[in-house]
């Protein structure tokens, strides 16, 4: 069994007009990146790019630079957040632009990411950019629009079938409904699909997987079943502890528990990354393409906000889960052999594959 990385990519490092009106001219994903600060001794931030640099995905060179990178390093393919409003799409250009490069022949696939827009970086989620309207129209329109990438010869398939995420399927008035056109439509132009959802926080069982009509569930680390669990479990253990002994140890606690705030002004939640490990192996759900991240920490994305974010993460841990997650033992029931890293390019939440000056390439490495 040959296993098939697939890293998830976020296209948002060129600019576009609609970031230069809510954040300012030139705004792109690195703006976030380098404005980040450690929050206490031994933070890691801010993360900064090596090898690739400040890239702009707008250009050719770029985007083959890290097709070349991940070629070298075993992976399969790219995952790209597809962004569909109603008809509109924002930071399409790097995908569009591939489409019309035959040397942009790294495979590639689509989730889409179907939230509203928000100003939640500068704290008001209410405030909403670009907002999601779910309707049978708008489902039939968008997967019309979509067949032209499925017929692709670079796109992942699976047994044929064009492989489509939906990023949050809860936030949808009827998923199953809009699975059903999406079928219908498709099967006009002699498709099938393979369709899928993240398990995010509460995770979906088989049942309601096949209720749905979806083809795959797939884990979103860290945001994960097993992370909702972990804090879970660790909330539990603090509320046992008596006040007066929680007084007394509380130095104690805070090196012992990954779930704790490390800055008295805000309540960021901070989790230790082998604990989080090792938490997640045992506790993994069975039919779920597994996931993996090799950092997390998105406080350069919310400067003044609470954040979360691992501690202690490394190379050599990230090899460890990652070898675990790829036993043939957890493929046993899936209809094909992918694990889906998140991610190839998020800085602004530090969350990489690609190098960057404190670890260069040492978490590709990990990957061969």
């Amino acid at each position: 069994m040959k296993i098939k990385p697939i890293a998830l990519y976020l296209p948002q490092y060129h600019p576009i007009p609609e970031n230069d009106k809510w954040w300012g001219k030139g705004f792109t994903e690195w703006t976030n990146v380098v404005k980040a600060r450690p929050k206490f001794v031994g933070h890691y931030q801010p993360h900064l790019p090596s090898d690739l640099g400040f890239y702009d995905l707008r250009l050719e060179e770029s985007r083959l630079a890290q097709e070349a990178l991940a070629k070298e390093y075993g992976m399969f393919g790219f995952c790209y957040y597809h962004y569909w409003f109603n008809g509109k799409r924002v930071l399409n250009e790097p995908l569009d632009r591939k489409l019309q490069n035959p040397k942009e022949d790294f495979p590639f696939m689509l989730c889409w990411a179907n939230e509203n827009w928000t100003r939640a970086w500068d704290g008001n989620i209410e405030d909403v950019l670009l907002k999601q309207d779910y309707s049978e129209k708008d489902d039939r329109k968008h997967i019309k629009f979509l067949i032209s990438y499925f017929k692709d010869e670079r796109y992942i398939k699976v047994n044929g079938k064009p492989f489509f995420i939906f990023y949050k399927p809860d936030l949808f008035p009827d998923m199953a409904r809009t699975i059903t056109i999406f079928r219908e439509e498709a099967k006009k132009e002699n498709l099938e699909l393979y369709l899928g959802c993240f398990e995010r926080w509460i995770g979906m069982d088989k049942k309601q997987m096949q209720e749905l009509d979806f083809d795959a569930i797939i884990e979103f680390q860290p945001l994960s079943k097993s992370m909702h669990l972990f804090n879970a479990k660790k909330l539990t253990q603090k509320q046992e502890l008596k006040p007066n002994l929680l007084n007394r140890i509380k130095s104690k606690i805070q090196k012992k528990f990954s779930f704790r705030s490390d800055n008295k002004k805000n309540n960021d939640l901070v989790v230790n990354y082998k604990e989080f490990i090792d938490f997640d192996i045992q506790n993994s759900n069975p039919n779920v393409y597994p996931g993996v991240c090799p950092m997390w920490d998105n406080s350069s994305r919310r400067i003044g906000q609470n954040s979360t974010m691992f501690i202690n993460n490394s190379p050599e841990y990230f090899k460890y889960w990652y070898q675990q997650k790829i036993k043939k033992t957890n493929f046993e029931d899936l209809e094909d052999s992918f694990i889906f890293i998140n991610a190839w390019n998020e800085w602004a939440e530090g969350n990489h594959l690609e190098p960057c000056h404190k670890w260069g390439k040492a978490y590709l490495e990990a990957l061969l």
